[in-house]
Order: structure tokens, then sequence, then C-alpha cells
């Protein structure tokens, strides 16, 4: 790098200090906001808001970290992003700190007693088992805690990407058991929010660590591209939940309406500076000009969603919910049928638009291949288009409608998501298409999405999860340790377990049959007969999980069941009964086509075997190695005499 280059990412002192200035200012609006309003503690708002913020800069410098690194051949960070390696770890501490801190405060608050008495009097265990909130914020500090390990640990892209995991676990855990997850259509809220703290966490996180770090021009204009986008995402789904928990008529004459206007004003201003400096020379307007504004209204955003956060949402003091209302967020119109079961649909905003946007994705890939006079496999396309419509299925109709309702519905969408849609998604090669639809980065560039996944498929952390025995026991032993644990009972009862359930089936699902009869360059795969072995070996496993669930005398997520008391199911072991027969005999249509597949797979690789061993025979290839080696006995003796 340059000296220029190096003088231009520096960042001056007063951006820090305006930085800090802003986040004590914010502190105090939300302390006297607190005190004026009487909807929360000081202690609570600020503690939201501190957490969050820390939260942030470490999920969205590892999103920085991700689109703007230029690691070497070993994978190492370079200079200019191992500083923003070095934020995240510094930070992440804070994060932890103040989760736990909050874990206290949260559950005094529950609870309606000073935080002190809580620790004084010992029964602290007792008040965060108490608060859903509480146990919340114990998942956030376990999240902190990863992170703070593990970045004293390495510095290697690829485990940078993958601590993303626990970072966006830490920024969803609280949002989705507040007022997103109570009251009437919390299905809805719970699925919108999910996506709406990842967006806004990974816009302010971008914005703060471009402001607190050095950067290149072009890893600035990239970080701004990304948040833009992230708030572009943040903002509707931002209005849909505004529109849930407060209702149109509140928005203006409630204190929490007008938060969410301060929140919408804060994103958009956001997003029109991003979009704007994209379009004008950094170096003109200098970096601190360009950097401090965003940052600042981001922060703004993270305040007001903080001060939403710890007040009652207006609707739920409105209405009056039922049991299945607290239960489902929604009534259902009777027994499961195939047409309510096709017709009765709760769209799922998380899954939903991901199997849209997955499928939107995938044909503009082949389009573009097309476009540029390449040609792609039908048959691949078909399977691609199968596995999202049958995802889209299970998580948005009456499937996943009547699958959070009823054990035996349940095992039919969890037999969906974990053997036909993997199966199907696999099939497509969605990695192959990407890695020929999308251009290689210019020599001196940043690296880019085609680089990215080529770093992802051979990382070591993918070999070790895609290698097919130890995706084989994840497949099978996770299916064990869902149903026959206390693991169960607890994701049952909400619907982020609901959605948690689906991710899990998902993956473990692709990663096996990755391994099997994957077309994508990644894992060491078996032989084609060890393929076939580890197939059929899964079968049982699947067989007595079945046998063992007809059979059991107690129901499985029975305290959930009995508590939504569905008129139409009088007895729970029978509706169990049926759950273990539909996951016992619903393996078989995956079995035949990944058999199929696999044998297919088999024979061409055989013919194709044959033909390059008949030219090489036609060319004479087969001569020639004889005649060498001749020549190297012939060598040997000469050498000898």
């Amino acid at each position: 790098m340059t000296a220029e280059n190096s003088t231009r990412g520096t960042i001056p002192p007063r951006t820090g200090w305006a930085i800090l200035g802003a986040f004590g200012a914010l502190i105090g609006a939300l302390v006297a906001y607190a005190a004026s309003s009487g909807q929360a503690s000081p202690a609570e708002i600020a503690g939201h808001f501190t957490a969050s913020v820390a939260g942030a800069i470490c999920l969205g410098g590892l999103v920085y970290l991700l689109i703007t690194a230029c690691p070497d051949e070993r994978g190492v960070l370079d200079p200019f992003t191992f500083r923003a390696h070095l934020l995240i770890e510094r930070i992440a501490p804070l994060w932890f700190i103040s989760a736990l801190a909050m874990v206290v405060v949260q559950s005094a608050a529950d609870a309606s007693v000073p935080p002190g008495r809580v620790l004084s009097s010992g029964l602290l265990g007792s008040a965060v088992g108490a608060s859903e909130s509480a146990r919340a914020w114990v998942v956030v500090a376990f999240c902190a805690a990863v992170l703070t390990v593990a970045l004293r640990l390495t510095v290697r892209w690829d485990w940078h990407v993958a601590l993303m995991i626990p970072a966006a676990v830490g920024a969803v855990a609280v949002p989705v058991t507040g007022n997103a997850g109570q009251g009437a259509d919390h299905d809805y809220a719970t699925s919108a929010m999910i996506v709406f703290a990842i967006a806004l966490t990974v816009l302010a996180g971008i914005q703060l660590t471009t402001a607190l770090i050095p950067a290149e021009p072009a890893a600035r204009r990239r970080a701004g591209a990304v948040s833009a986008m992230a708030a572009a995402i943040a903002l509707p789904y931002g209005a849909l939940l505004l529109f849930l928990m407060a209702g149109p008529a509140n928005i203006v004459d409630t204190g929490y309406g007008r938060l969410g206007m301060v929140f919408a004003a804060a994103l958009s201003s956001v997003l029109l500076i991003t979009l704007r400096q994209r379009r004008i020379d950094h170096d003109r307007i200098g970096l601190a000009g360009a950097a401090l504004p965003p940052a600042i209204g981001a922060l703004i955003a993270v305040a007001a969603m903080s001060a939403m956060a710890v007040q009652t949402a207006p609707r739920l003091l409105a209405e009056e919910p039922s049991i299945w209302d607290i239960l489902l967020g929604y009534e259902l119109p009777g027994p499961p049928t195939v047409v309510r079961l096709l017709t009765f649909w709760r769209f799922d905003s998380f899954l939903g638009v991901a199997a849209l946007a997955l499928a939107a994705g995938y044909l503009a890939a082949v389009i573009a291949l097309r476009r540029r006079g390449d040609r792609w496999p039908i048959g691949r396309l078909v399977a691609w288009l199968g596995g999202c419509a049958a995802l889209l299925l299970a998580t948005s109709s009456g499937v996943r409608a009547y699958g959070s309702a009823m054990f035996s519905v349940h095992m039919g969408e969890h037999m969906t998501l974990n053997m036909f849609v993997p199966v199907l998604l696999v099939l497509g090669a969605p990695v192959t298409l990407a890695l020929r639809a999308l251009p290689s980065a210019p020599p001196g560039e940043l690296p880019g999405p085609r680089e990215w996944i080529l770093r992802l498929v051979h990382s070591p952390i993918t070999s070790f999860t895609s290698y097919p025995v130890i995706a084989f026991v994840l497949f099978v032993g996770s299916l064990y340790a869902v149903y026959f644990t206390p693991v169960f009972d607890t994701l049952v009862r909400y619907h982020w377990g609901h959605e948690l359930m689906s991710v899990h089936f998902l993956i473990t699902g692709y990663l096996f049959y990755w391994g099997i009869i994957g077309v994508d360059p990644g894992p060491r795969r078996l032989p084609f007969i060890g393929r076939l072995v580890l197939l059929f070996a899964a079968m049982p496993f699947h067989a007595f999980f079945g046998i063992a669930t007809m059979t059991m005398t107690s129901a499985i997520g029975g305290n959930f069941y009995r508590g939504l008391a569905l008129p139409w199911v009088s007895n729970l072991n029978d509706d169990q009964h049926l759950g273990g027969a539909i996951a016992w005999g619903s393996s078989e249509v995956p079995l035949i086509m990944v058999v199929v597949a696999l044998v297919t797979q088999w024979a061409r690789q055989d013919r194709r075997d044959g033909v390059r061993a008949d030219r090489h025979a036609d060319a004479g290839y087969g001569e020639d190695e004889l005649e060498a080696y001749n020549a190297m006995l012939r060598e040997l003796a000469r050498t000898r005499r």
C-alpha cells in the first residue's frame, strides 16, 4: 500500500471522540426519557442501548471483515482489516459485561424489585428462570463470551465468518422474546423481527466500524453499499413491525409510535446519506465528514429501538389475547385437511422470503449464463426451484400453521425440511452455478463474492462439518437430541423455536446429502459404494426414531399441547403415534430420489472413466508408458554395470 493511501485511511482522533460524545448524549437522553415516562428504569434502558451498540459493532465489524478483507494464502487478515479485528476484540468484552449486567437488571425489573435486592437475596437464579427476557440476555452473554475468547485465538478470515453465527444469535435473542414474541400475530412479528434485528445491527455496526478505523476508499465504498442494502431491508420490516406492535391509530398518539417515527427518520437519513456519498469523492469531503453523519444517525436509530424495546407495545395493552393468540399467535379454522394445509397461509417473512430470494437469485444466475452463451442443465434448475417451492410451502402454508400446533403435522414439516428440500437444493448445484456466473475480481481489487465462496467452500470449517461421517452424525444425532431431551419442550413453545428448528433441519440435511449426491465442489467424498452404505446406514436410525415415538407413553412437548387444547386432538398419544408413523414412512420418497441420483452419478462416472481410458489407448498412451518403463529398466541396468 502506498504512503498516500495510508495517509488517506487515517482517522482523525476527533471522529472517535465525536462518536463517543454522541453515544453519551444519547444515553443521557434515554435516561431522561425513562425518568419522565416511567416506561422503564434508567438502568434498563441505558444497559439495553449499550449492549445493542456493542453487539452492533461486533456483528457489523465481522460483516465489514467479510466484504473488505484481502487475506493471504493462509487466510490471515491484511493489516487494514486487522484493525477491524482489534476493534471487535476490544468491544466484545464490553458486550459480554453489559449483557451480563442486563441479566440482573432485567430479572429485577420483571420481578419489580431493585437489582441489589435480587443479588443480595440469593434468588437471582429463580428470577432469571421466571423472566424470558433475562434468559435471552443470558444467551447474549454466552454469544459475547464466545466472541471474546475466539477473537483472541484466531486472525483467519474464515473463522471470522464462522463467528458471525454467534454474533447474529446474540443480535436477535432479546428482540424475539420482547414485544414481537407476544400476543396475536406474534408469528408474523417474530419472523419479521429476526430479519429486522440482523439488518439494523449490521447497518449500525458497519457505519460505526468505518467511522472508528482506517479504511481505504474501495473498502469504504463497499461497506457503504452493504449498509445501504441493510437499511433498505430494515425500513420495510421496521414499518411492518410498527404496524403490528402499535397499529395505525397509535403511531402519532403514543410515545411508542413517536419513537418509531424517530427511528424511521434516522434510518432514512442514514440511507440517503450513504447513497449520496457513493456518488461523491471521499477525498473531497474528508474521511470524518463521510463517516461521522451516518454513524451518528445509526446510533440514533439504535437508541430509538432500545427505548421501544423496554416498554410494552400499545397493541398488547389494548387487546385481550386468547390462549391460541398467546401460544400460536393466531386461531386455526378447524381440524387439518388437505385443503386447509394448502390454503391456510401465514406467510413467513424470514424463511418464506428466503425461499423466494433463493429462487430469484438462481434464476438470475441462469439467465446471466444463457446471455453469455453458456448452458445450464434444466434438471438442476427444476430441482432447485422445486426445493424452493417446497421450502415456501413448508414454512408459510397450513403445514407450518398446523405444524406449530400439532405434533403429527410438525413431523411432516420436519421431514420435508430435513429430507426432501435439502435433496432438491443439493441437486441444484448452487455453488457450481455461482462460480460460473459470478465474475472474478480484477487484479489489485478487493475480493468479491466469487472469491468468498471459494474460500468458504475450501475452508477447514466447511471441510470438517460437511465430511460425510461428521454430517451423518449431525444428521442423525440431532434428531434424537431435539426430540428426546427437554430441548423440544422449550422450542415448541415459541415461534423463534420453530424458526430455529427449521434452519437446523435444513442445514444438517443439506450437509448430509451434499456429501452423498452433491455436484458442487466441497468436502472429500467417499467412494460411491461408501456413500451408498452411509445412506442406508441412516435408515435404521430413522426407523428406530419413528418406532420409539410411536411407542412412548409420555407425550413429547406435552405441556404445550395440553395447554393449547385443540378440540380435534382428544388424545396426544394418538397424535404422536401418527407423527411417529409419518417420520418412519416419509423417508421412503427422499431415499428413492437419492438412490436414483447416486446410481446415475455412479454410472456417468464409470462412463467418463471408460471413455478416458479408450482415448488413452487410441492415442497410444499405453505403449508410451510401457516404453518409458522399459527405458527406465535399461538405464538402471546400465548404471549398475
